[in-house]
């Protein structure tokens, strides 16, 4: 079993937020391979699916970006996983728009949702996808950019990367992280 979590933040309010891209790779992952539809569950909103035969589990979180480790921590500990079992999707504003990233551990590089579940879980050695938002516009506030919705020109650059990224997680369940980082970074 592989756990996939999306990192964003619940409600209205950030719906199509930059900092909500995890959650849209996962909708899209749910939309292709879901095989249950959203429950609550884990302090978030679980969807199972079926990849290359592989029983997966989408998680978004809803403890706010901040606090996504407690969420990650029930279901990968529920279903006895392995630390290498895990890939968080998230934003990134030190990446172009639309970019995507894949490492197998490494820090959190200054997101905050992949900082707590790093220190909850104990280690670095957790697989990652940053889909780049940025970059930071120079006087902005890196919290209220992030908070920010995508302009026009920047969603037709972001949304196929949605889609791409989609499919590195899908490739990350059926070929592994080395496939991924040679094929997407």
């Amino acid at each position: 079993m592989k756990l996939v979590v999306g990192l964003g933040n619940p409600g209205r309010r950030y719906q199509g937020t930059r900092h909500n891209v995890g959650f849209a790779v996962l909708a899209e992952l749910g939309r292709r391979h879901g095989t249950s539809g959203p429950k609550t569950s884990f302090q978030g909103e679980v969807v199972e699916a079926t990849l290359g035969g592989a029983r997966v589990l989408l998680l978004c979180p809803h403890t706010f970006m901040n606090n996504s480790g407690s969420s990650v921590l029930a279901a990968r500990d529920f279903y006895k996983l392995e630390n290498s079992d895990l890939l968080i999707v998230c934003d990134d504003f030190s990446l172009p728009a639309g970019k995507l990233r894949l490492r197998s551990k490494g820090s959190a590089g200054g997101q905050k949702g992949l900082e707590d579940i790093i220190r909850v879980l104990g280690g670095d050695l957790v697989s990652r996808l940053r889909l780049g938002i940025g970059p930071l516009p120079a006087g902005w506030d890196a919290a209220a950019f992030v908070l920010s919705k995508f302009t026009k020109e920047e969603s037709a650059v972001v949304d196929p990367a949605v889609v791409s990224a989609a499919d590195a997680a899908a490739d990350w369940i059926a070929k592994g992280i080395e496939y991924c980082m040679n094929t997407y970074n």
